[in-house]
């Protein structure tokens, strides 16, 4: 769905298309907090749910990034702006857990959910402060299926995007499971419940602060893609080390490693995109980047769960960050040679 809501993005108000989707998502946070905390909640819901929370990303995403380009004026503010807003959109998918964990131990998962409703109201309110005579538009020229195809040729031909795309669906799949499995490592590896989740979530949402603050103040340069690939193989690395950990206080200083690598090669793999598309065609790229990390994290996330019930979730981790070692030290290769 991602690939077609960028085609109508690109010709629409994105202010007008957040408006919606932040509303649409604060609903969704209640229906689930409502849910909750009458103790009415079935698996039936939560699917449901997620199927309409998936839908609204797929316009919400390519939106929200084409925005901020609309948004900047000055070409040399440019990459510090897209790089800001890449890391505080990736940086908050690592410390939001965090948070969560800390709330669901304090009270419960539908207190955590109307915490979420509730904060969608600053979003929209910040929303709606934006000057909407700021920003440009793209007129509509072909129909939706030309302007698709169009923009599926282009990330194909284009010589930077396509493999840094490749590379982002690689480590969406196989890069991830240790945010699938945090839960498992916290009950059955360091025999922790709740509050050691919450833990274990704010050394990774330590790492990807730090990550974000040092991508947004990086300047860009010819450099940006060697410095991604570094991470690429520090984010695999890092996996592994948490993998391996034998009590939480080293899976604690290997998260802080894998949140810091995480978000810069997420969020700086988003930013190098946004550098070298063409405007015409930002939303429709940034959503075959969202098909890629959205689609693929959390079919990446079925998978590791359904090989931990096999070989345990120490085994999966490693194995993923092998996988992504393997791919990080090839696209390494490439880009020097």
């Amino acid at each position: 769905c991602s690939p077609f809501a960028g085609v109508f993005v690109d010709h629409w108000d994105k202010r007008r298309v957040l408006v919606v989707t932040q509303a649409l998502s604060l609903l969704q946070s209640a229906a689930l907090a409502y849910l909750a905390i009458e103790n009415i909640i079935t698996i039936d819901h939560i699917l449901a749910l997620s199927v309409f929370q998936a839908l609204i990303n797929a316009f919400d995403m390519p939106a929200r990034q084409s925005l901020v380009s609309e948004l900047v004026h000055e070409r040399s503010d440019l990459p510090n702006a897209i790089g800001l807003s890449s890391a505080m959109f990736h940086g908050t998918r690592l410390i939001g857990p965090a948070i969560a964990g800390f709330i669901i131990a304090a009270s419960s998962e539908g207190v955590c959910f109307a915490v979420d409703a509730v904060s969608y109201a600053f979003v929209l309110l910040s929303l709606l402060l934006i000057n909407k005579h700021n920003a440009r538009r793209e007129q509509r020229k072909n129909t939706w299926r030309h302007a698709l195809v169009e923009g599926v040729r282009y990330v194909a031909g284009h010589p930077s995007i396509a493999p840094v795309l490749t590379q982002v669906a690689i480590f969406a799949l196989f890069g991830t499971a240790f945010i699938t499995l945090m839960p498992a490592f916290a009950h059955e590896v360091f025999h922790g419940g709740p509050q050691l989740y919450g833990y274990l979530a704010a050394s990774s949402g330590l790492g990807a602060l730090v990550g974000a603050l040092h991508l947004a103040a990086r300047p860009h340069s010819e450099k940006s893609e060697q410095f991604i690939a570094k991470m690429r193989i520090l984010l695999a690395v890092g996996a592994m080390l948490f993998a391996i950990s034998p009590n939480e206080i080293l899976g604690y200083l290997a998260l802080i490693i894998v949140g810091y690598a995480m978000v810069s090669v997420f969020a700086g793999s988003n930013s190098l995109l946004q550098m070298v598309v063409e405007d015409s065609k930002r939303a429709r790229v940034m959503s075959i980047y969202g098909a890629a990390f959205f689609g693929l994290m959390p079919i990446g996330g079925l998978l590791s769960g359904s090989v931990a019930t096999l070989i345990g979730a120490p085994m999966t981790v490693f194995g993923g960050g092998v996988i992504c070692l393997v791919v990080g030290l090839n696209g390494m290769r490439r880009i020097r040679a």
